[in-house]
């Protein structure tokens, strides 16, 4: 099973990606399970949440450019409101 892959994002990155085009999510502080249907590569505005696997626990703040891998099951615990923009690929 492909893992969780994180870079921090730079202006030009962003920029090459199109993130101003993706679609917005946000959440409060919660905890949920979620399971991947498809690649998402999320870009994340502010917040900072922990994302649990099979292999542990990933931390995900503010400037990260992130790729979920289809098929990753998951537990989410928001731990700061958190506002991300993404696209499946």
């Amino acid at each position: 099973m492909r893992k969780i892959e994180i870079e921090q994002a730079t202006p030009d990155k962003l920029e090459a990606l199109g993130v101003s085009g993706w679609s917005p999510w946000e959440c409060e502080p919660s905890r949920f399970d979620w399971e991947y249907s498809a690649d998402e590569r999320a870009y994340v505005k502010t917040g900072r949440v922990l994302v649990h696997t099979a292999d542990g626990a990933v931390e995900i703040k503010a400037g990260d450019l992130v790729l979920f891998p289809k098929g990753l099951q998951c537990s989410w615990e928001v731990i700061e409101p958190i506002r991300k923009v993404y696209r499946f690929e």
